[in-house]
């Protein structure tokens, strides 16, 4: 199972000399593709725990497409380890508008985290607790 949310990259997000979007940049997407992930399969958006890994291994700049993946990679009872993938398909060749999409993806940034789903109210038996 996987969701795939694809976006433009304004200008107006980028921190650093080049163009460059902060890391935090990418993490915050793969919290909504994460979300959007736990909502298909568990019907609840459920809560991020954590990251396990991060790894940063291309720039990501103003003028770019970019697409993330999350993929379910373990489900638990509650815990779903989630394989996150943010790709470049698209950039801006210089700031007068024009673009090229890329013949290949380049992966910009991976990571692996895991999420919970929370006990529900109507989840719980008579006696108050978890079923």
């Amino acid at each position: 199972m996987k969701v795939i949310h694809r976006r433009y990259v304004a200008y107006s997000e980028t921190h650093y000399a080049g163009n460059l979007v902060d890391g935090a940049f990418g993490l915050a997407l793969f919290g909504d593709a994460g979300t959007h992930l736990a909502i298909v399969t568990d019907g609840h958006e459920s809560l991020f725990a954590g990251y396990s890994s991060v790894e940063f291994l291309s720039p990501v700049r103003g003028g770019d497409v970019i697409e993330v993946e999350a993929r379910l990679a373990a489900k638990g009872n509650r815990s779903r380890t989630i394989d996150f993938e943010l790709r470049v398909i698209a950039r801006a060749l210089d700031h007068t508008g024009r673009a090229e999409v890329l013949a290949e993806p380049i992966v910009a940034t991976r990571a692996r985290g895991t999420g919970v789903v929370p006990v529900l109210p109507q989840d719980r038996n008579p006696e108050g607790s978890a079923a």
